[in-house]
């Protein structure tokens, strides 16, 4: 699609801003063939990064890029959405000793407290669940006593593509590329950054990949059960990913179902249709 736009892609994945983390994050670089790419391999493991940082490398980047249209494309659901819903306040700190205290409370104790905060985020927050609500009110009263030099950018234009594929064809292809990936480095790219110095404890918060590789190099699997257990987690992990973007879906971000059983060409071209209808 970027070829066929002559565009570039800004990625909207938490992982593979990270340096020597190629094939547990899927970069799989060499198929971007000339096609020019943001945000990948802009930080170094252990390195901080966040959806607020996020938000600001994706303004800076959009803001430099001389095109009519780019593609923001990616796995994390939740830099997707800060970018459609245009976040303002993702820099406000965790209140561990706050969320604690709410967490004990019921709902309609929480709402009440909810309401306690006059802010301009109160227009915007979103509360319905319970994880929410507990962080606007971590929200709003952090601006209660705190004064956050924030903007609001102007809302952008979009258009959400999403691919359709069966659960089992899903499943299949999540089974294969894991395999791929095992027979082609995957062991011994989480060996090179535990030589490089990145301890296990961080390693194994950069996702499932790093997370098991790590386990069964300390021993705590044989290989076979670790692979078991891997691939049986990246399955659980997709259908959470699905059910955060049906979510997204039913917030009221039109979503675009490609087929994703159609051949490339096919789905390519349905895009581009897709997209001169809507700008027309």
């Amino acid at each position: 699609i970027a070829k066929k736009l002559n565009t570039e892609i800004i990625s909207a994945d938490s992982r593979q801003v990270y340096k020597g983390m190629d094939i547990g994050t899927g970069k799989d670089l060499a198929e971007y063939d000339n096609v020019k790419y943001h945000l990948i391999d802009i930080k170094t493991p252990g390195d901080n990064y966040n959806v607020h940082q996020f938000q600001t490398d994706f303004h800076e980047t959009y803001d430099k890029i001389k095109a009519n249209q780019i593609i923001l494309c990616g796995g994390t659901g939740l830099y997707i959405q800060s970018i459609l819903e245009n976040y303002a306040f993702t820099s406000v700190p965790t209140d561990v000793e706050l969320r604690t205290a709410l967490e004990k409370m019921s709902t309609e104790v929480l709402l009440a407290e909810f309401e306690k905060y006059e802010s301009d985020f109160k227009a915007i927050a979103k509360t319905e669940s319970r994880k929410r609500l507990i962080r606007a009110i971590e929200i709003g009263k952090y601006l209660s006593i705190n004064n956050l030099n924030y903007y609001l950018k102007k809302p952008l234009n979009f258009i959400v593509f999403g691919l359709n594929i069966p659960v089992e064809t899903r499943r299949n292809r999540i089974s294969e590329r894991l395999k791929f990936r095992l027979e082609n480095g995957l062991e011994q790219e989480v060996k090179n950054l535990l030589i490089s110095g990145i301890k296990e404890d961080e390693l194994i918060f950069y996702g499932l990949e790093y997370k098991f590789i790590v386990e069964y190099l300390q021993g705590k699997y044989e290989y076979n059960v670790f692979q078991n257990r891997l691939e049986s987690a990246i399955h659980q992990y997709a259908k959470r990913q699905m059910t955060y973007f049906r979510k997204m879906e039913k917030d009221g971000h039109k979503i675009h179902w490609i087929n994703g059983l159609e051949s490339l060409e096919s789905q390519t071209q349905e895009v581009i249709d897709v997209l001169k209808k809507e700008n027309s």
